[in-house]
């Protein structure tokens, strides 16, 4: 479908059709047979991408902590630096995601040389879990940071290859890129987009042999230099002031197109979509592993009653069940929030990924509510952990939707923003999760006998809660239509009795 429309400027310009256009046009012609649009490849590496993003998180979520140990200490020895790494290296493999969608709103149509290209380059994404697992064990050996940051400058590599081979290849390009005379700066911009992020991993792979902390902080750089080159840029205009007439002309020419654009909403809500689903399906293989009992245990310790062997795993299914129902709820939130916005701000695109990376952590507040399930010292905190990710998990959604509405007009659909019908809804779902998480949290720290049983049916309860919530607020909305409508009525009244009444008896 994509051929044709590629080969449209050329149809009606007779003698002088350009000819550029021209030489793309026979070269779709040729290669018509393999050159596809990219929506399957793109569906493919987001699932990908996303997958590889959320597993990170095994290798701290199957910490084994001795039951003697408080769980306090044990957060600051054995998760604590995993955590830190593990939020790092999430957010990294984000970067590359965000670069891949750049790079793929640039080059439309893809070939067989694109296509194994990105093969080549899932492929090294695919072994970034390992090489956390590495750096998440031997935090202070060199060579799993040295792997981690080899991978990640062979990605971008490879994505700057796509580059270059795309640029090479102009019929590959998006239609309004073709036909500009600015091809060259498209492909530097892009360049430099890509290869910013394999530059410091570059040197924090050098630096792992002589200082490690320097190259921690050079891979923490990559996550946030693109944020903190724009800040510098919109400090320098604010102390300078406004760029000459000619520079800002050639800018909006070169930068209206998607580069300075946001992120594709549809590839938002399919990374997304993804984090959700394997966080989910990780809960399921932790019960499929460690919740079936050993037949020869069932025969001589059950007398072969399969059912009271499962008894013995009561509050592991309970934990499975709670942890779920708040997992999907969380992707209800956010399927409910993006249905309502109409495009991705920069912002927004960042703070889903921190919610996104707090979402990813819920398998190990599942881990920590289900090992501990006992009455122990270490429940409450197993508790308040599982609070604490819960928490930064739905606020950031909240932060979205606070984001999204700075800018209503180009971000949110009609009845979402200020007045509409599913602005106040919309509001209280939203902080539903973060005040019951912070609320959770609190009365753990005021009562000694809540206990993870306790935590995880509130966990199962709460759909009814959004039930309950979208009734108060339809009922409450009600009541203050009504009451508005009463107030402006007798405002009416009043209005007309004045009016009927004579100047002489006003004034008396």
């Amino acid at each position: 479908m994509s051929a044709p429309r590629a080969a449209a400027p050329g149809s009606g310009g007779g003698a002088a059709e350009p000819e550029p256009v021209r030489g793309r046009g026979l070269e779709l012609e040729l290669g018509s047979s393999t050159q596809t649009s990219s929506h399957r490849l793109l569906a493919y590496s987001d699932a990908l991408l996303s997958i590889i993003a959320t597993v990170m998180i095994l290798p701290v979520a199957h910490t084994k902590i001795h039951p003697d140990q408080k769980l306090g200490e044990s957060v600051q020895q054995l998760l604590l630096a995993k955590i830190a790494v593990y939020l790092m290296t999430f957010l990294i493999v984000t970067v590359a995601w965000a670069a891949h969608v750049r790079l793929f709103q640039v080059i439309e149509l893809i070939d067989d040389v694109l296509a194994l290209l990105n093969l080549a380059c899932m492929m090294i994404i695919t072994f970034l879990p390992y090489t956390f697992s590495l750096m998440a064990s031997f935090p202070e050996v060199p060579f799993g940071i040295f792997l981690f940051s080899v991978c990640a400058v062979v990605i971008g590599l490879i994505q700057a290859v796509i580059v270059v081979y795309g640029f090479y290849h102009p019929h590959l390009l998006n239609q309004q890129i073709q036909v500009s005379e600015n091809q060259n700066f498209y492909k530097r911009h892009m360049l430099k987009i890509i290869l910013r992020g394999p530059l410091l991993c570059f040197l924090a792979a050098i630096f792992s042999f002589f200082f490690i902390p320097l190259s921690y902080v050079l891979l923490g750089l990559v996550i946030v230099f693109p944020h903190l080159t724009r800040f510098i840029t919109w400090c320098k205009t604010k102390i300078v002031g406004h760029r000459d007439e000619e520079e800002e002309h050639r800018s909006l020419e070169t930068f209206t197109f998607y580069l300075s654009e946001p992120l594709s909403k549809e590839r938002v809500e399919a990374f997304s979509d993804g984090v959700y689903a394997i966080v989910a399906t990780l809960l399921i293989l932790d019960i499929c592993e460690d919740n079936v009992p050993d037949p020869r245990e069932v025969q001589e310790k059950f007398h072969g009653s399969l059912l009271e062997a499962l008894s013995e795993y009561g509050p592991n299914y309970l934990a499975y069940f709670g942890s779920f129902v708040t997992i999907g709820l969380l992707w209800f939130v956010h399927h409910s929030l993006f249905l309502y916005v109409t495009k991705a701000t920069r912002l927004m695109g960042l703070l889903n990924i921190l919610s996104l990376a707090f979402i990813g952590g819920l398998p190990l507040a599942y881990q920590l509510t289900s090992e501990f399930a006992e009455k122990s010292h270490n429940e409450i905190e197993a508790i308040q952990v599982s609070c604490v990710i819960t928490f930064f998990a739905s606020i950031f959604q909240f932060a979205i939707w606070t984001t999204a509405l700075l800018h209503e007009g180009e971000t949110l659909h009609p009845f979402a923003r200020y007045g509409g019908k599913e602005h106040a809804f919309m509001f209280a779902k939203l902080a539903l999760y973060p005040c019951v998480s912070l609320g959770v949290f609190f009365l753990t720290c005021l009562l000694s006998e809540f206990s993870t049983a306790i935590f995880h049916l509130m966990q199962i309860v709460i759909p009814f809660a959004f039930l309950a919530l979208r009734i108060f607020v339809r009922i409450s909305l009600t009541v203050i239509k009504s009451v508005m409508s009463l107030s402006r009525r007798k405002v009416v009244l009043l209005e007309e009795e004045e009016a009927c009444l004579s100047p002489t008896e006003t004034l008396s």
